[in-house]
């Protein structure tokens, strides 16, 4: 196409890309529109696929969730991997809440933006979780993933997993993933800055307003085991955090309303066209226990 002919100077085009990245905030609020810049994300492994977008916060967003959370906050507990349900363990020791969906206009903008940069759909999302680790506080290696039918039953696996830093550790708190595949150099002097948790693997010191951007799923919506990862202990001061997990399917849909014979998704047709009825069954068909997404363009209802 001429761009000339077509009446849009250079200029012209560098401005309407500049435009379509700009995402407003909610209705009410009276901030600056703010912009997803992929040149802040940097690459912390590829397997499993992990990433920090730096600053991803503003100091007034981490001191907001930090402020909703204070007067809540419970200890942690963690899920039951045959019933599902949550309870407490000293696999996980610290303390948390859950602050609900578009609560407030800081919380919504938040949510906003973890959608925009992961392009994974908000209602996709659960409640952002706040989490304080004080000292020796920690959690030990696990998956986001789930094994049980229950949690899988709303939404699908967890994809995704967004973990905001909302204060600095002054030593400790690190986010390891003991199974990553080692990245091609490692800075001595970056080892020297960790724990030794932290050395067991490829780790992300928590800096105020980072955010960690990590997939518990491989493309193919199958479990990453790579994806394994802990909470180190903190050992001097005190750790902040927010976590968002991203399912594959609406985490807001009304189970009881989804009875009947249709697709969960409006690509089903065209994936069962390619064949992923075959490929991908337990997504597509799922099992009697668990129905897949595609039962009806994989006509088997």
């Amino acid at each position: 196409m001429n761009m000339r002919r077509a009446g849009l100077s250079l200029r012209a085009i560098i401005s309407l890309l500049s435009i379509s990245l700009i995402l407003h905030e909610s209705a009410g609020s009276h901030s600056p529109a703010w912009i997803i810049s992929h040149a802040k994300v940097k690459q912390v492994s590829w397997k499993p696929r992990a990433f920090v977008y730096e600053g991803f916060l503003t100091d007034e967003e981490c001191d907001h969730l930090i402020s909703l959370a204070k007067p809540e906050l419970k200890r942690s507990a963690v899920a039951d991997n045959v019933s599902g349900k949550s309870k407490l363990s000293e696999v996980r020791t610290s303390s948390g809440m859950f602050i609900q969906k578009g609560k407030d206009p800081i919380v919504t903008r938040i949510e906003d933006k973890i959608a925009a940069w992961t392009f994974l759909p908000k209602e996709n999302g659960e409640d952002i979780q706040v989490l304080r680790y004080e000292n020796g506080q920690k959690y030990d290696p696990h998956y986001d993933y789930f094994v049980d039918k229950v949690n899988i039953a709303r939404g699908g696996h967890r994809i995704a997993t967004v973990l905001l830093y909302l204060t600095d550790v002054t030593k400790g708190g690190e986010t390891v993933f003991p199974s990553a595949e080692e990245p091609p150099h490692r800075s001595p002097a970056v080892d020297g800055d960790l724990s030794d948790c932290a050395k067991k693997g490829v780790a992300v010191k928590p800096h105020r307003g980072d955010a960690l951007l990590f997939f518990s799923l491989h493309p193919d919506a199958t479990p990453d085991q790579s994806s394994l990862h802990a909470g180190c202990p903190v050992i001097e001061g005190e750790k902040w955090s927010a976590t968002k997990w991203i399912h594959v399917d609406s985490f807001d849909k009304n189970l009881a309303a989804d009875s009947g014979c249709k697709d969960q998704n409006e690509s089903c047709e065209r994936w069962a066209a390619l064949g992923e009825c075959t490929k991908n069954p337990s997504y597509m068909v799922g099992t009697p226990d668990l129905p897949g997404y595609c039962r009806r363009s994989c006509k088997v209802c």
